[in-house]
């Protein structure tokens, strides 16, 4: 089903710049749901689930004459198999910050389409590699106010793009909404 609008269940601004690029007119729905990861639930799964839970609770939200398909999404990044959600402080950030420091991880975005059809997902698994942070980085980096609501602490397409070195796979993906398996699921040439 192809579909140039969009409900968007997320008030992310990045999110809401990457469905602009590709040309995909949107409103944001944000909705706000328990994202707690349940004991053993592996991190594909875990975002795959979230991202879906969104996009079913914004369409449910939204009077049926109103509806048109909703897109949301969920990240997650993944360093010895520990998910790194968003900071709760600023301690949790510099312990991130210094887990990625000088190594690699994984990156999980999930992408989910609800509409009259039910919910159908993507997952977009990306590698970024990271130099090692100079003494005092993380904590200038915390003070910049960046790393506050970002999965594992860093945005992609901010300050710390000085410190990843290679990323494999989705620029989008790590920013929070992987375009190829977007427009995939609205069907977009």
């Amino acid at each position: 089903m192809s579909s140039n609008f969009v409900y968007l269940a997320s008030a992310s601004p990045r999110r809401r710049e990457l469905l602009t690029q590709i040309g995909i007119r949107h409103e944001s729905h944000p909705v706000d749901l328990d994202e707690t990861r349940r004991p053993g639930e592996a991190p594909r799964d875990y975002v795959t689930r979230l991202a879906e839970a969104k996009a079913e609770t914004a369409w449910s939200r939204i009077a049926p004459g109103l509806r048109r398909p909703v897109v949301a999404a969920d990240t997650a990044v993944v360093v010895d198999a520990e998910v790194l959600g968003k900071p709760s402080d600023r301690e949790d950030a510099l312990r991130m910050l210094a887990l990625l420091s000088g190594r690699s991880h994984e990156v999980y975005t999930a992408v989910a389409l609800c509409n009259d059809s039910g919910v159908t997902s993507r997952v977009n698994v990306s590698r970024v590699h990271f130099r090692p942070l100079r003494p005092g980085e993380a904590e200038c980096y915390w003070a910049s106010g960046e790393p506050q609501g970002k999965a594992g602490s860093y945005a992609v397409q901010g300050h710390a793009a000085v410190f990843i070195e290679r990323l494999e796979g989705s620029y989008s993906g790590v920013m929070g909404l992987p375009l190829f398996e977007t427009a995939e699921l609205l069907g977009q040439p």
